[in-house]
């Protein structure tokens, strides 16, 4: 089984760059109360988002943040194919939708794609890329290279 967790290096940047600015404004004007609850957001998204976990276990894998929130679990007979990808600047960080696909991701470029069966893709970030590739490949049969060109040719 192989599971692996990568920390929101880029999140906890951002939030505690933010979270300066609230310092000051507390220092400042004291505890108001539409502060306070900015304060409360910022640490509950840190919390949600604080890194991704990404498991391969014997039928499924599966992903999701921090304490186990947005992810999702499925099985390796719903996967087509799995590839190494490069995410760029518009793919972002967290969970979004773009025309590759979903994009789980809390820092870093380094992706797997996964191709499933029905068409949807899954870039799934992570600072252990070679890793991944490696656990997953073990139990996705790839579709023969001659089969494929055998099957153009006709």
């Amino acid at each position: 089984m192989y599971q692996h967790k990568q920390y929101a290096i880029f999140i906890f940047v951002i939030l505690g760059w933010i979270g300066a600015f609230i310092a000051l404004a507390w220092n400042l004007i004291g505890a108001d109360i539409p502060l306070v609850v900015f304060s409360a957001i910022l640490v509950l998204v840190g919390f949600l988002f604080h890194g991704l976990t990404i498991k391969v276990s014997d039928k499924t894998v599966s992903w999701a943040f921090g304490p186990g929130v947005f992810g999702k679990t499925v099985s390796f007979d719903e996967i087509e194919s799995v590839r190494a990808v490069s995410n760029s600047f518009r793919h972002g960080v967290g969970l979004r939708i773009t025309h590759d696909g979903w994009v789980y991701s809390v820092s870093g470029f380094s992706a797997v794609e996964l191709a499933m069966k029905d068409g949807t893709h899954y870039r799934l970030g992570t600072n252990d890329q070679e890793g991944l590739l490696a656990a997953l490949r073990e139990h996705i049969a790839e579709p023969e290279p001659a089969l494929d060109a055998q099957k153009a040719a006709e």
